[in-house]
């Protein structure tokens, strides 16, 4: 099974959730289809049904997570060469050069990646195109929405 690389702080929400999902979500489902399957017929019982299907989802996600966890290669970027390379974990601050927005980004792996959070995937276009670069540099990224362009003007390991 391949190592998937995941950040400290991603590897201890993984926990969190499968924590969560384990003594707070299952316990509750299991009350969910009791408390329905006192109504009687189950074939006609709608929430019966949707409990179960809930279960199902929460199962499939706590097995997702246990598989996450052990395949997890944790990389603490806090411990790496300092030297403005872009790497694994480093957060980049870029300036796009076509509307001269500054944006930053922390790359990381795909349990953690979340657009809104501006934590993006190494394997995405745009991490896949910032990795391996230096600060100071000029990138040119085909991105689903065009090509763009950026200056890399700060690479931080936090």
């Amino acid at each position: 099974m391949e190592k998937e690389p995941i950040t400290l702080q991603g590897l201890e929400k993984l926990k969190e959730e499968l924590k969560f999902l384990k003594e707070k979500k299952r316990p509750e489902i299991v009350s969910a289809i009791a408390e329905a399957r006192s109504h009687g017929d189950l074939k006609e019982n709608a929430e019966y049904h949707a409990a179960k299907e809930q279960q199902s989802h929460n199962e499939g996600r706590i097995q997702e997570i246990e598989n996450s966890i052990a395949t997890a290669n944790v990389i603490d970027v806090t411990k790496l060469n300092n030297n403005g390379k872009v790497i694994f974990g480093s957060t980049v601050y870029l300036q796009n050069l076509d509307t001269n927005e500054k944006i930053e980004y922390k790359i990381v792996g795909k349990d953690e990646a979340d657009l809104k959070k501006k934590l993006i995937y190494f394997k995405s276009p745009i991490g896949k195109g910032l990795i391996g670069k230096n600060q100071g540099d000029l990138v040119e990224i085909t991105t689903p929405n065009g090509l763009k362009n950026f200056e890399i003007f700060e690479v931080k390991y936090v």
